[in-house]
């Protein structure tokens, strides 16, 4: 699994943005287990605390959840995920219209172009 971070914000928070595309892509799937915090520090490069910060996020936000001595685990949550899901597909759709009116597209333009799209893909 490749982490990648830039200077733009913390670090933990890059943790939870990387951790909850991968849940909503699939790659992690409703109750699969968590690699350890040192594990998955390790693997991405961080500090075990910055990991577990991310993870505590979250375990606040139900999205993933601790059992006592078995781990990390993926929420099992479909309310939840699905509910992510839109989410992250609002953010996208907000950064795409934003950046096209920035270029000066009227918002009819801009559904006009994306029908395009969609019918020629």
């Amino acid at each position: 699994m490749v982490w990648k971070f830039n200077d733009e914000q913390p670090i933990y928070q890059q943790i939870i943005s990387q951790i909850k595309e991968r849940i909503v892509a699939g790659e992690w799937k409703a109750g699969d287990k968590l690699k350890s915090v040192r594990e998955l520090a390790l693997e991405a490069g961080v500090n075990p605390n910055t990991m577990q910060k991310a993870l505590a996020e979250l375990e606040r936000e139900g999205l993933v959840y601790s059992q006592r001595t078995a781990g990390r685990f993926v929420s099992d949550s479909k309310e939840k995920t699905d509910k992510l899901q839109e989410e992250m597909t609002m953010e996208c759709i907000k950064t795409f219209v934003v950046q096209m009116e920035k270029m000066g597209y009227a918002k009819e333009q801009i559904i006009e172009l994306l029908k395009k799209y969609i019918s020629e893909n």
